[in-house]
């Protein structure tokens, strides 16, 4: 029986840790894709690829708003959208959006003109606002800076 040389089993380990190590990243992270695109499809990059106000609404406002627009305290104070008076003029969420205000930042940066209308149209008709009148990519476009 030959003997294996530390050196050379040293190596061999070294090689089989990092190989089930990169197997055991990947596997969480394959299952972690798969589920996304499951749920949809992401943004990536510097600008948002969703185009309907409730994907818009999902995958950029809920994680500070709740998806039920009911906001939350704790980290931070995000105020509640839910049958929220100051949605009523639609410039309103227009300029937040666009500009930021406080702890809100300006996240239409990352957003078209007709994105920021359609996640403005989506929030003043649910979570009980019942704002009827529409926000048009041209009323974003005068609020840009």
């Amino acid at each position: 029986m030959s003997r294996i040389e530390p050196a050379k089993f040293s190596s061999a380990l070294s090689i089989g840790v990092l190989a089930a190590a990169l197997i055991g990243w990947a596997l969480p992270a394959a299952h972690a894709d798969e589920e996304r695109r499951s749920q949809g499809s992401l943004s990536t990059g510097f600008k948002f690829t969703e185009s309907t106000g409730e994907q818009l609404f999902a995958n950029v406002c809920q994680g500070c708003h709740m998806p039920d627009g009911g906001g939350a305290t704790g980290a931070g104070n995000y105020p509640s959208l839910a049958k929220d008076a100051n949605l009523e003029a639609g410039g309103y969420p227009v300029y937040v959006i666009v500009r930021g205000q406080r702890a809100m930042p300006p996240v239409g940066a990352m957003m078209s003109d007709d994105q920021v209308a359609a996640v403005v149209n989506y929030v003043r008709t649910h979570f009980g606002n019942q704002y009827q009148d529409t926000v048009t990519a041209e009323d974003v476009k005068r609020v840009r800076p």
